[in-house]
């Protein structure tokens, strides 16, 4: 497998929005705002949602330490660290550029001074297993190339190129055939779930899309196994066989988004079911990480999908942010990351229709 780079033409795409995106940051054009005009019922909330987007990366810069990471309970985790510098950059500002260019340039130093011998990237604290972490920093990484200076660009390269060969040996360790193509906690798991596979399948997208050689096959397998977890009502199971979930669907259907699969009607109808069961109430189990995949996946989707989820989300998210701009750490599973992961995936989710991250433009 050859080196990971980006090449020319994907370099010039993600130049392209970077360019953009820096020029709002430095006051030469208009605020980033959110992108597409949004629909009457949206447009209510278009100042609400820049004021609490701006006043969470504030409390995201402030937590900031001198090593680069996040304070909270998983400081030390990687791939919290890479949820906190994708979200400066959900909002358009980039690294070494603006009033947060030199948060995002310490965030990116951090993850990579975290890289195993093996190509690991991981800190001493990971809550459910090294690929978890290793997966969302692989996306991170992938998404500021090409943003970052020289020097900085040359390690993220070096980094970049050991961290997805790591994930394409994982993926082909020999596995049971209804796990086959996925992902699990630990580089040499025989069977696979739909969480980790989806932050494993956005990371080798992402690098695909900005020029990496990763092998289109790599893809294709992830999506079958994604795939295999569909279940009858149009949701998504953690693992084949078992039951639909929230969180689940909206992994999948951000995932079959990217890979192409757009508004098909294995997507559609996960958007319906998404529709049915989005939460009501804020917080319980894996609310932010449900927020996350479904806003994003939602969007995708676009027209009366977007309209219904994000009016939902506003509503709740924007009554439950604390005042320094965070919002309360999560529970069970997502109680150990704190209010660094779980304000770091409210921007995520909020975010979405603004200058955003390459991955996650239409």
């Amino acid at each position: 497998m050859k080196r990971f780079a980006s090449t020319s033409a994907a370099g010039q795409l993600v130049s392209a929005v970077v360019i953009a995106c820096a020029a709002a940051v430095l006051g030469l054009g208009a605020a980033p705002g959110l992108a597409d005009e949004p629909s009457p019922e949206l447009a209510k909330y278009t100042d609400r949602v820049d004021k609490s987007v701006d006043e969470a990366l504030k409390y995201l810069a402030k937590i900031q330490q001198p090593d680069g990471t996040f304070a909270g309970r998983l400081a030390n985790n990687s791939g919290v660290n890479s949820l906190c510098v994708m979200a400066f950059l959900a909002k358009g500002h980039t690294p070494g550029a603006g009033p947060y260019g030199g948060v995002i340039n310490k965030g990116i130093d951090a993850v990579i001074a975290s890289q195993q011998p093996s190509g690991l990237l991981l800190n001493k604290s990971a809550a459910h297993g090294p690929m978890y972490s290793h997966t969302i920093s692989t996306l991170m990484l992938s998404e500021v190339s090409g943003m970052v200076d020289a020097e900085r660009q040359k390690k993220v390269d070096v980094a970049l190129g050991k961290a997805l060969r790591l994930i394409i040996s994982a993926q082909d360790v020999q596995k049971p055939e209804q796990f086959k193509g996925g992902w699990r906690y630990q580089p040499t798991s025989r069977d696979a779930d739909i969480s980790c596979t989806g932050w494993a399948l956005m990371s080798l997208r992402s690098a695909r899309n900005n020029g990496a050689e990763v092998p289109k096959s790599a893809v294709d397998k992830a999506v079958g196994f994604v795939m295999r977890c569909r279940g009858k009502d149009g949701g998504f199971a953690y693992q084949p066989g078992g039951g639909s979930g929230l969180a689940r669907t909206g992994t999948a259907l951000l995932c079959l988004e990217l890979a192409g699969k757009h508004r098909d009607k294995v997507t559609l109808a996960a958007g319906e079911y998404v529709l049915k069961n989005m939460p009501r109430k804020f917080g319980g189990g894996f609310f932010y990480y449900s927020l996350y995949y479904c806003s994003q996946g939602m969007y995708q989707l676009g027209g009366e999908y977007w309209q219904r989820f994000a009016a939902g989300m506003y509503e709740m998210m924007l009554k439950f942010q604390k005042p320094d701009g965070s919002w309360p750490a999560g529970v069970s599973n997502e109680q150990v990351a704190g209010e660094s992961y779980s304000t770091a995936m409210s921007v995520l989710a909020m975010s979405v229709s603004y200058c955003q991250l390459p991955i996650y433009q239409r």
